[in-house]
């Protein structure tokens, strides 16, 4: 149910099976199943591409989210790049693998309806965010 792939760029160090556990439970936190959830770790310019070809964005971004869920079930694509995970991540002084999961449960929250367009509900995801960086174990 829920993929790991890499386009151009070499898979990053994760542990598939606690982190489907985690997304699971996330999820589950707010009312979902998890059903086809692919995430496709990509570099920029492959961002860049998928941001103007389906957003018709002209810029680079850290995670598209491409939304295919039911009312019970939440299902996507997930694009990351990992060129901007890593230069988040040192911008903020965190660890690369922090912001990767950060980014990863990210792309999960969006497909729950959470928004992050105004200053407000960018609060509340990033809280939401925190919170299930605190229930990850790897």
């Amino acid at each position: 149910m829920i993929h790991f792939t890499s386009e151009q760029v070499p898979m990053p160090a994760i542990n598939p099976t606690a982190l489907e556990r985690w997304i699971k439970a996330i999820a589950a936190q707010y009312g979902f199943t998890v059903g086809n959830l692919n995430y496709i770790f990509c570099d920029d310019e492959k961002i860049l591409a998928v941001n103007r070809e389906f957003l018709q964005h002209d810029y680079y971004t850290d995670v598209i989210t491409f939304d295919y869920s039911t009312r019970t079930r939440v299902q996507g694509d997930i694009f990351i790049s990992l060129d901007t995970v890593a230069s988040n991540a040192q911008q903020v002084g965190a660890p690369y693998i922090h912001e990767l999961h950060r980014i990863i449960i990210h792309g999960l929250l969006h497909l729950t309806g959470q928004a992050d367009k105004t200053p407000e509900t960018k609060a509340q995801m990033t809280a939401k965010e925190e919170d299930a960086l605190q229930r990850l174990s790897l």
